[in-house]
């Protein structure tokens, strides 16, 4: 017998994308007050779970055909390929790097290399969680 969750389904349309922006919010704002790569990819991955709760896994997993090992993996080598990057320019191992650069119209941004580290951390928790939970899934 199928249960009817349309307003589950509603719902979780309009709260994927709040969890999604506040995901992106955390990610950006990890340099100067509490969050980073790795809250960022859990409130992400928080997202996919919802989604997961809200639809059956064939469904999600045709809409996001991603293999979430493969996306923790990409994370890893992403933060680890940073990290030694340093070592190429006579650094010590995860030092980074920050410089200004102009845009036309908008002024003047800093941009750090710890970003790179930090959406690699992100990518590595979204997959491993991800993971995790059809993992246990698949158990049910």
């Amino acid at each position: 017998m199928e249960i009817n969750n349309v307003i589950l389904k509603t719902v979780t349309k309009i709260v994927v994308f709040i969890i999604l922006t506040f995901a992106v919010y955390l990610f950006f704002s990890g340099h100067h007050t509490p969050g980073g790569g790795f809250i960022g990819g859990l409130v992400l991955a928080s997202a996919f779970i919802l989604l997961l709760l809200a639809h059956d896994i064939e469904t999600i997993q045709k809409g996001i055909p991603f293999d979430f090992k493969l996306v923790a993996a990409l994370g890893v080598l992403i933060a680890v390929s940073e990290g030694a990057g340093s070592l190429l320019f006579g650094k010590p191992f995860l030092s980074q790097a920050f410089a200004y650069i102009g845009i036309p119209y908008y002024g003047k941004i800093g941009l750090a290399t710890i970003t790179l580290f930090e959406a690699g951390v992100a990518l590595t928790v979204v997959g491993v969680v991800v993971t995790i939970i059809l993992s246990i899934s698949e158990g049910v």
